[in-house]
């Protein structure tokens, strides 16, 4: 089994916590494994189902079976540099891999639990474009995915700390949305995107009430704030 490392910690200079971190690596994978039998063992997670302002992201990653990634873990978990340096090798190194995004305004319309459902189904069905390639097995964080009923799908609490696929899932949705989110602070400056990604943050609500609404901003979650 070949082991890739996105970088080398300080702290995992010394074999026996280089060897801790290779132990970390094999439990994450401990999913992929058991669906071992399925071609093709897709991971999906999301990220932004929280921001007041900006899209919802998916991400769908295809894992090799004779590699494992070291570090990966739940993008929330990683510094932004750390995740830069994944999002490069899961996409040097993944069978394949897709992002998707519902907007702002099809979350105030359809709600976000249904703009997730919806960016995850897209994101599977851009691997099938992209790729030619069909899932077998969808490892899912938390969620079941209406949209996706056709596919064996095994929902995962908390599997983006858990499970490799989910994780890479994870961050590729991460690095998306906030490099989208940094073109948004260009467009429309003074919210903040680039600093806060749409979450509710003080000076973003305080940006809000000051200068209103940007047309990237949900308005089923800022009622109480305009």
């Amino acid at each position: 089994m070949e082991y890739v490392a996105a970088f080398r910690e300080k702290r995992y200079t010394k074999k026996e916590a280089l060897d801790a971190e290779i132990a970390r690596t094999k439990r994450m994978y401990l999913f992929e494994e058991k669906y071992s039998d399925f071609p093709y063992v897709c991971g999906i997670d999301e990220v932004g189902r929280g921001p007041l302002a900006g899209p919802v992201c998916a991400g769908a990653v295809i894992l090799p079976k004779d590699k494992f990634i070291l570090y990966l873990n739940d993008s929330k978990q990683l510094t932004e540099k750390k995740r830069e340096k994944l999002y490069d090798v899961i996409r040097e190194h993944a069978l394949a891999y897709a992002t998707a995004f519902v907007s702002g305004a099809r979350i105030d319309e359809i709600n976000i639990l249904q703009a997730t459902y919806e960016a995850m189904a897209m994101a599977v069905r851009s691997l099938e474009e992209t790729y030619r390639i069909r899932p077998d097995a969808l490892l899912i964080d938390a969620v079941h995915v209406p949209q996706l009923e056709a596919y064996k799908q095994v929902s995962i609490v908390k599997g983006d700390a858990q499970c490799a696929s989910i994780a890479a899932a994870s961050i590729l949705a991460k690095v998306d949305r906030d490099r989208l989110m940094a073109g948004f602070d260009a467009q429309y400056p003074g919210y903040g995107f680039i600093s806060h990604k749409g979450y509710g943050t003080a000076a973003h609500i305080e940006a809000i009430r000051t200068k209103g609404p940007s047309p990237i901003h949900r308005r089923t979650f800022i009622t109480r704030l305009v």
